[in-house]
């Protein structure tokens, strides 16, 4: 059983000599505004949120970052209830409440940053796509976004046991050249978060698009390893330190339970054996010494940063990323049958 922890984060004062990142453009680029500048990162539940991966990564983000909710996307004109089925919970007394699927933006001002974090998460719409995007960018523009990054899992023929896959990309070739992340050169069907990636971009927002490959023999939520993947390049592209030591036990425990079940099973076994020979051949290119240097840079820009909200008598690097570089995975996620509240600040899954 893995249950929802809180984590912190920290604010990373960045200066000259530090690497280019997506808020150091927004801030370098930012118009006078009454309303200080953001980088909004959003995920969507359903078939954009393989193990709901991106929406659990929202999720971290919001407890750790202390993000306040500033607004609700209104619900009846977007879903099918019958498809995004509403919840029935018990709140406080036992009483018996109604959670529709919803979408809901939150806002936390960094002090110590040149931008703040704003949060869009909900559950991906049954209807009327560019109105809900015309309205999630209206609102956007009301909170004054200047960047966007759009997170999502996606089902692949990987192994559980090495390395989770998390791709960045972006269609703006100014902003690949200046993060050095790759082109978005999909073509098929798409959901919400690739829409509403396509249209910031098409309305001049600086905007990247991170994608974790999940394995698809083990799709069911949580999948910590790959919340992990993501938030790791969340923290390249913004000045952040997320405490991820909790996440990272939970995803050695769901490493280790997965291998139980898959070694008791010789079919599976030998399965997990040719993805992970796979994985292994295609990777050993990157074994260069540009990759070991810049996995290293990556460790020393995490290193010794001050966590937001964690206690000052506390002292000791936050935990250094472990994930590698690596090419677009491809799969298709799951929609899920009954998707997960947004507000709910904590959930407990069977894994």
């Amino acid at each position: 059983m893995l249950t929802a922890r809180r984590a912190s984060v920290r604010v990373v004062s960045e200066d000259i000599n530090d690497p280019v990142t997506l808020s150091s453009l927004v801030a370098s680029s930012t118009t006078v505004s009454e309303v200080r500048p953001a980088i909004m990162v959003v995920a969507f539940e359903g078939w954009n949120d393989a193990g709901d991966a991106a929406s659990d990564a929202i999720r971290l983000l919001r407890q750790a970052s202390g993000a306040k909710k500033i607004i609700g996307i209104s619900d009846d004109d977007f879903y099918d209830y019958q498809f995004s089925r509403p919840q029935v919970r018990r709140g406080a007394g036992g009483k018996k409440i109604i959670k529709w699927p919803t979408t809901h933006m939150y806002r936390a001002e960094l002090e110590d940053s040149p931008v703040d974090l704003v949060l869009l998460r909900g559950v991906e719409p049954t209807y009327r796509w560019k109105a809900f995007i015309a309205e999630i960018l209206t609102r956007a523009e009301e909170e004054n976004v200047q960047g966007v990054m759009a997170l999502g899992a996606l089902l692949a023929d990987v192994p559980h046991s090495r390395p989770i896959q998390a791709s960045v990309t972006s269609g703006d070739k100014h902003i690949r050249a200046a993060l050095d992340v790759q082109d978005a050169t999909y073509e098929g069907p798409t959901g919400i978060l690739g829409v509403l990636a396509q249209v910031s971009e098409a309305s001049g927002l600086p905007t990247l698009s991170i994608w974790a490959a999940v394995p698809h023999y083990v799709a069911q939520a949580p999948s910590p390893k790959a919340q992990l993947a993501l938030l790791h390049r969340v923290e390249e592209f913004f000045p952040l330190t997320i405490d991820l030591a909790e996440l990272s036990e939970d995803a050695l425990a769901w490493e280790r339970g997965v291998n139980e079940v898959a070694t008791a099973d010789a079919d599976v076994a030998a399965y997990v054996r040719q993805l992970e020979q796979a994985q292994d051949e295609t990777s050993l290119p990157e074994a260069t010494g540009e990759a070991i240097a810049k996995e290293f840079e990556r460790y020393l820009k995490r290193r010794n940063r001050p966590v937001f909200g964690e206690d000052p008598s506390i002292s000791g690097p936050a935990s250094a990323a472990n994930e590698s570089d690596s090419p677009n995975a491809s799969g298709s996620p799951e929609v899920p049958e009954s998707p997960d509240d947004p507000e709910d600040p904590e959930r407990t899954a069977g894994s």
